[in-house]
């Protein structure tokens, strides 16, 4: 009885631990990170933080990326990529520790979880949390599903820059109680450049594996040279658009993480191997988060209004 008693208990545990590789648990603060500065765009107006619609924000967008993770995972493995041999860190269908059809029907639950959840947000938020929340939902599963997926195509770090950096900030403002959206662009595109530069990074590492599996990535698009300029200016250009918006003061502790920025920046131009290409994506994951955190930081440090 007591060894039947371990045995469920190792299998649960080895569960927790696919799972917790399938979500890909270092690409959540991509998410996060710009709806805490967001809701603080808002507090900075002088609405009262909310703490539960923040609470449920928080899990509707690491969901809603979870189950874009496990849907990647899944697909990748069936067309043939991401096996034991792949650049970057172990997938889990692709490493044979699940089934493709098991990681689906996840994927699945974790989004009908987070749907479920963002009928609270639009209670609170209305028909734009709707559209961000269905919208997100339909092109996380599009990624990598579908005729045509946006994986396979030059537009991916487009959408980041929609999804990861204007809705983060639009849709967490609105629920917040933020009352000028309009005030919310230049803050979404800084914050979405850096998380773009992530995908590109991926891609570029992935560039020969990409090029035979039938991709046409932005970085095969461009080629590497091309491609290490537009990850300077991803990571660079949040900086400057910051600083045009009106009331800068408040701004200025963002540029702490400028010469992070820059080393970033300068350090895509050696000949970085596969463990240094997964480091550089790992530091832009940082530097996004530290980004979205110093916005955060001076703006509720700075007098209220805009």
């Amino acid at each position: 009885m007591n060894s039947v008693s371990q045995q469920d208990l190792e299998k649960k545990r080895l569960g927790l631990r696919l799972g917790w590789l399938g979500i890909r648990p270092r690409t959540l603060s991509l998410a996060l990170a710009p709806i805490i500065a967001g809701s603080a765009l808002a507090w900075h107006t002088g609405v009262g933080p909310d703490w539960l619609v923040l609470a449920v924000t928080l899990l509707c967008a690491a969901l809603i990326q979870a189950g874009t993770n496990l849907f990647n995972d899944a697909a990748d493995a069936e067309r043939g990529n991401d096996g034991p041999d792949r650049a970057g860190p172990a997938r889990l269908t692709g490493s044979g520790l699940a089934d493709a059809g098991t990681v689906k029907r996840t994927a699945w639950l974790v989004f009908l979880t987070a749907l479920l959840l963002g009928i609270f947000l639009v209670w609170e938020g209305g028909w734009p949390i709707m559209l961000i929340g269905l919208t997100g939902l339909a092109t996380g599963w599009a990624y990598s599903r579908g005729p045509r997926p946006l994986s396979y195509t030059p537009w991916g770090e487009v959408f980041v820059v929609i999804y990861f950096g204007i809705a983060a900030i639009l849709g967490s403002y609105i629920l917040q109680g933020g009352a000028t959206p309009v005030s919310t662009l230049l803050p979404g595109l800084a914050l979405g450049l850096p998380a773009a530069a992530v995908l590109l990074i991926n891609n570029y590492r992935d560039a020969s594996a990409d090029r035979k599996a039938g991709r046409r990535t932005l970085a095969l698009l461009l080629g590497a040279r091309a491609s290490r300029w537009l990850n300077a200016v991803l990571l660079i250009s949040p900086f400057p658009l910051l600083m045009l918006e009106p009331g800068m003061g408040r701004m200025q502790p963002c540029l702490l993480a400028l010469p992070m920025a820059a080393w970033l920046s300068v350090r895509l131009s050696a000949a970085l191997d596969a463990r240094g290409l997964n480091q550089q994506m790992q530091w832009t994951i940082v530097l996004h988060g530290l980004l979205s955190v110093l916005l955060a930081f001076g703006l509720l440090g700075a007098e209220p209004g805009f």
